[in-house]
């Protein structure tokens, strides 16, 4: 039984004897009674509370677990969980420490709400456990600065959510057999044609001609290395390589797009600019350290906004769920997808609904001159100002973060930030963590609050036909002016526009002769 589930009988047993209220308060269900207390002491024995706020239902089996192994581990302190809805999730948070007795201790939050904690009075710097330096011990540089807040480290890092690049490995192994059975094809002519023109000693060409055959006929003439190898080859390494992909593949009939993302979602997006712009410099907290409006980022956008003479996609008809069951259903070779994508691919094909077998790598470069940089979210545990368990509360965040990550994939699809488990012996899970690596946190400037809304408009209207330059610039100059608190003007760069060869459909263009 849950320890959730223990309280809840052990209420209901309290309110059938009688004498026993009940008062709702800011998300939790209940209020515990001198009677019920005393129930639970029966129970517990006198322990000391910690009451742990969530906000993402996905978490409640594993947190009660984990809840459950704590009390085992540490039998002084035991930590009830608390489901809390989301919305104005922080100001519940306040309201529940400063009007209640049942204070959240800690709780879960993502890096881009910890200014807004911290200057609430919501959020403590941490303490690392003893013998342990620096966060960066046992935590990437990506999560550390997720976490920093003008050099303090205010939360811990517990799992993350970033984009990565996800493809059809059964399309691209089909591929790579086709493009080596024509190389073999071709040698074999070649052999076969120095024989015909005696260009070379007959035993010496029919020695080359039975070699090629020999290797074809090895492992149903192809060997499973060479496709392996050709696959490598072929997964781009920038927005470039796709587009000479896209030109040079035979699709099969099921296949709609070579390449279909979901453009109305700025987390899709992002990665075209997140090596070009800053927002807050690499803890997401300067002010001064934005820098939206430069040559680079103009670079980047008119790329994106190119790529859709390409893939015509329309904004308004896209959306994240529709993208990933067209990719599982097999009409999409390469798309960007977020982790939940795992789980919803293997669960289907768990019950034959997808019947190929993919791979998942980090997101091409824009160019070779121009590097990408994915978005991402690191949903963190902070300890509670208000708390008076302070030192507890800290403690059980490290053991959350730290000790208890070793089944949190397997028990919710989350990937943990501390990577001392087997969770990333899995290939695909391991290609997120390195694109988490090598992402850009969300900022945690309340300044800059509505900035995602505003580049998502910005990256519309670019893909539409506005001129990135403009766009960018005024986008620049909007959030400059929250940021000073005045009127703010960016000077025009000019970057002249590279000229782009109109892509021409072959086979529709030969439709229409």
């Amino acid at each position: 039984m849950t320890l959730r589930k223990r309280l809840i009988t052990i209420l209901i047993i309290a309110l059938c004897a009688g004498g026993i209220y009940a008062v709702g308060h800011l998300g939790l269900t209940v209020r515990q009674s001198e009677e019920m207390q005393a129930e639970e002491d029966s129970l517990f024995g006198r322990r000391e509370t910690l009451y742990l706020w969530y906000t993402d239902e996905a978490l409640s089996d594993y947190l009660n677990s984990v809840a459950v192994a704590y009390s085992e581990y540490q039998d002084e302190v035991r930590v009830i969980p608390v489901y809390t809805s989301g919305r104005e999730y922080l100001e519940t948070v306040n309201q529940a420490s400063l009007h209640t007795e049942e204070v959240p201790d800690l709780y879960i939050v993502s890096n881009d709400s910890l200014e807004k904690a911290y200057l609430s009075g919501l959020a403590s710097e941490v303490k690392l456990p003893d013998g342990v330096l620096s966060m960066q011990e046992n935590f990437p540089e990506t999560a550390v600065h997720a976490v920093t807040y003008h050099d303090k480290q205010i939360a811990y890092p517990f799992y993350f959510e970033t984009s990565c690049f996800l493809y059809n490995l059964t399309y691209l192994e089909d591929w790579a057999r086709a493009q080596i059975e024509a190389q073999q094809d071709v040698a074999a002519e070649a052999a076969q044609q120095k024989i015909d023109n005696g260009q070379e000693d007959a035993d010496a060409g029919g020695e080359e001609a039975d070699a090629v055959e020999n290797d074809a006929e090895e492992a149903g003439g192809i060997s499973e290395d060479a496709v392996n190898d050709r696959v490598l080859q072929v997964l781009p390494d920038t927005i470039d390589d796709i587009l000479t992909f896209a030109d040079e593949y035979d699709a099969p009939e099921q296949v709609e797009a070579v390449f279909k993302w979901d453009v109305s979602d700025i987390f899709y997006n992002y990665f075209f600019v997140g090596d070009a712009i800053d927002v807050g410099g690499v803890n997401g907290d300067q002010a001064d350290a934005i820098h939206i409006y430069n040559e680079d980022a103009i670079k980047c956008m008119r790329v994106y906004q190119d790529l859709n003479q390409f893939f015509s996609i329309d904004t308004k008809e896209i959306s994240y769920d529709g993208v990933l069951q067209d990719f599982m259903d097999g009409k999409i070779v390469y798309t960007v997808a977020t982790s939940d994508a795992l789980s919803k691919i293997e669960t289907a094909k768990a019950e034959g609904n997808f019947a190929y077998e993919y791979g998942v790598s980090v997101l091409p470069d824009v160019s070779e001159e121009l590097s990408s940089a994915s978005l991402s979210v690191t949903q963190c545990v902070v300890v509670n100002g208000y708390s008076v368990k302070k030192e507890m509360a800290n403690d059980f965040a490290v053991y959350l973060t730290e000790y208890a990550s070793d089944t949190l994939y397997a028990r919710t699809g989350k990937l943990p930030v501390n990577n001392r488990n087997d969770t990333y012996e899995d290939a695909n899970r391991a290609a997120f963590w390195q694109e988490y690596m090598n992402s850009v946190p969300m900022p945690k400037m309340v300044e800059t609050s509505n900035f995602w809304v505003e580049l998502e408009i910005a990256f519309a209207r670019i893909w539409s036909g506005e001129d990135a330059n403009q766009d960018l610039k005024g986008l620049s100059e909007k959030i400059m002016a929250q940021v000073v608190g005045g009127e703010y003007t960016e000077e025009y760069i000019d970057v002249p526009e590279e000229v782009v060869e109109e892509y021409v459909d072959e086979e529709e263009a030969e439709g229409e002769e």
